[in-house]
Order: structure tokens, then C-alpha cells, then sequence
């Protein structure tokens, strides 16, 4: 997934505001303690980032 493609999905689900936050704030232990932007900047891919933002906020299936 892109990156573009993965902040939209993310502003889509959490709205504008809060995807920004949490990007920038939640630090995620699936993530080894890094936020999203900090796993982007290292490198890890999108489609992990999102499985870790879905299970710690309970996305539902239908929206991953």
C-alpha cells in the first residue's frame, strides 16, 4: 500500500484531526515502541502499520 493510499485510509477512519495525532503521538508496541510516522521513517511497511493501528483501536474487519 502506498503511503499516500495508507493516510488516507487512516484520515478516513479516524478523521482528519485525530489520524494526525495519532500518527504523530500513540506509540504502538507492535511497532517495537515507535508511532506511525516513526515506522514510516524506518521503513516498515504500510500494510503492518495498519494491521497494528486496527487491532489496538479494534477496527472492524470490514474497514481493514
Amino acid at each position: 500500500m502506498r503511503i499516500t493510499a495508507f493516510r488516507k485510509r487512516l484520515t478516513d477512519e479516524f478523521g482528519e484531526v485525530r489520524a494526525d495525532t495519532l500518527a504523530r503521538d500513540h506509540v504502538f508496541s507492535a511497532l517495537g515502541g515507535r508511532t506511525v510516522d516513526q515506522a514510516l521513517d524506518a521503513g516498515l511497511p504500510t500494510k503492518e502499520i495498519w494491521r497494528a493501528i486496527c487491532d489496538t483501536f479494534e477496527v472492524p474487519v470490514e474497514r481493514r
